[in-house]
């Protein structure tokens, strides 16, 4: 007797792991009302647009709580830009005048309102970071009209049985609310990899496949799901022998991670006894414990802005001393590599209002903000100076375009390093300083750069979007986003070849440091550093201990010369095989 077939979506492999349950739809209730219906009593429309806007910040409030403890301050961020738009003067005034002008229910009111922004932020096509803020603003109005309506919408966080979440698309606030402990998998019609509900999933280890175009269709409440986040499958009502054998899979994937955990206190090599640095990215000292925890062999990446996105007010001199000590005297030694403030695009701050920029992620940003600023970029270089007896100190500066960006910044920092000797500050005699390199004309340029900075940190994330010309961010354009594709291997493999011919260090930074299909390949082309979220440290040594360098040279030879994305990846397989 042969099994029935099984209904199979595929989709994004976002998540990694395997997840078996049944499926939890997390839909919308209905929030439909009378549109733009006549009031008399404008004076209680606007009471209760007063008291649905306080619900719905306190909703924040604890979406935001609930997320920190499961996801992290830096992940958490995304609700307290929610909170900023929630408390927008202008925003509140616009809805007041809609119901005054027009003498219409609050819940019209605020659509109105909303829409017009939502309309104006999508049309700006190039802008990835107003198209962003689109999403937020129809999040917020979502939860806005609910109160109004006296509506409850879905709450991930009661979910208290192991389930599948299955969505259209999964905003942050649904997202940080989903427990590990019950949530089995996600699957949303929506969505890439670089999604929020992808890098929260990631976060959380929650298996997850995006971008399916038609799960909410195919998937009725309560089925059985399959759910395989690193093939990018899932299974509708499986069978009897699926089940059987994705429950081994499950089982190998923990078998795996037991395996990975036994290298926590060993050094990155690979199978013919070459090592690597395989380090942790951080956005602040709460991360410190994850690093030690996965046994980092250092900081790669600390993402200082989140210092001043967490902060009410410019982060005092002594307020980031803290921090950078705090960093340095966990690591007991080991490198740590703090990136300079790195404020615009999508990284805004509400007590600090940047000018408004027809497209910010190629506008007033990172280093560009400190040179043109720089009491700000004094500040933190006193701050990282006074720091730097407690450990092992490289600083490095982002978004450098041109060598004399790079010469300014180090004239600035060599300036406030001599002030402080003066006044009989102690200061580390072996700092390190460097440059991120995510724009592809200091790529293309790291020749020149070599012979002046002491390493290069290559920011994949950017690089990518900068070199295909397309927002990472974007779900049309989302195709473009290769990171395996030969112009952007091209680039690295320049870098790399460009610092080791100055005997200079060079790391990765970006997401394509930990990804299992870009390891093997930036193994071959020599990269020193891999950094990486510290739950990718212990796969990525475990990854490293299998592959051979001498086989990886030649397959990073033969991918730079291939002609597309996709056959990089094939190339990479038949290796792995």
């Amino acid at each position: 007797m042969t099994e029935t077939q099984t209904k199979k979506l595929k989709g994004i492999a976002a998540s990694d792991g395997v997840g078996i349950a049944k499926s939890y739809l997390l839909v919308d209730p209905d929030l439909s009302f009378s549109y733009n219906q006549k009031v008399s009593d404008l004076d209680n429309e606007k009471d209760r647009l007063d008291k649905a806007l306080a619900d719905s910040k306190d909703d924040l409030q604890k979406i935001k709580a609930k997320a920190e403890k499961n996801l992290g301050k830096d992940e958490a961020e995304v609700f307290e830009a929610h909170l900023t738009i929630l408390s927008d003067p202008e925003m509140i005034a616009a809805i007041q005048a809609q119901i005054t002008d027009n003498s219409i229910n609050a819940e019209s009111a605020v659509k109105n309102v909303t829409d017009h922004y939502v309309a104006t932020f999508e049309a700006m096509k190039d802008n990835a970071y107003m198209q962003e803020r689109a999403g937020d603003i129809r999040d917020i109005a979502k939860r806005i009209i609910s109160h109004l309506l006296g509506v409850s919408l879905p709450n991930p966080a009661l979910i208290n049985e192991e389930v599948i979440v299955v969505a259209h698309d999964l905003t942050p606030s649904d997202t940080a609310q989903l427990d590990p402990q019950f949530v089995r998998g996600i699957v949303t019609d929506m969505g890439g990899r670089t999604a929020h509900a992808s890098i929260m999933a990631r976060s959380l280890e929650i298996p997850a496949v995006v971008g399916t175009g038609n799960a909410i269709d195919n998937i009725k409440n309560g089925v059985n799901l399959i759910v395989d986040g690193g093939a990018g499958d899932v299974l509708v009502d499986p069978n009897q022998e699926e089940e059987i054998v994705y429950a081994r899979k499950v089982g190998e994937y923990y078998a795996r991670k037991r395996q990975q955990a036994e290298l926590r206190d060993k050094p990155s090599q690979s199978a013919d006894g070459i090592h690597f640095d395989v380090n942790a990215n951080i956005g602040s000292p709460k991360d410190l414990d994850a690093v030690v925890k996965n046994g980092a062999e250092g900081i790669g990446l600390f993402r200082t802005e989140f210092l001043f996105i967490d902060s009410d007010h410019l982060p005092t001199e002594d307020e980031q001393f803290e921090s950078y000590k705090a960093a340095l005297q966990a690591l007991k030694g080991k490198p740590v590599t703090v990136r300079t403030m790195d404020i615009g695009g999508d990284k805004q701050l509400s007590y600090w209002k940047l000018p408004k920029e027809d497209n910010p992620f190629l506008g007033y940003r990172a280093i560009r903000i400190s040179l043109k600023q720089d009491d700000i970029f004094r500040t933190q270089l006193r701050a990282l100076l006074r720091a730097s007896v407690y450990g092992d100190l490289w600083i490095m500066f982002p978004m450098i375009a041109t060598l004399q960006e790079f010469r300014d910044a180090k004239k600035i920092y060599e300036e406030e390093r001599d002030r402080l000797v003066k006044n009989g500050t102690k200061i580390a005699d072996n700092i390190k300083l460097g440059i991120m390199v995510e724009i592809p004309a200091s790529a293309v340029l790291a020749d020149q750069f070599a012979k002046e900075v002491d390493f290069f940190s290559i920011g994949t994330n950017d690089l990518i979007q900068y070199t295909m010309a397309a927002d990472r961010g974007n779900d049309r354009v989302s195709y473009l986003y290769q990171p395996y594709n030969p112009a952007i291997l091209r680039l690295i493999k320049h870098v790399i070849e460009s610092a080791h011919n100055e005997k200079k260090f060079v790391a990765m930074c970006g997401e394509m440091a930990g990804d299992p299909v870009a390891v093997p390949i930036l193994m071959g082309l020599g990269l020193d550093e891999f950094s990486m979220s510290a739950s990718s440290v212990l796969p990525t040594r475990s990854l490293m201990k299998s592959l051979k360098v001498s086989d990886m040279k030649e397959l990073a030879e033969k991918s730079v010369n291939q002609q597309t994305n996709q056959q990089v990846i094939d190339l990479v397989k038949s290796y792995q095989k």
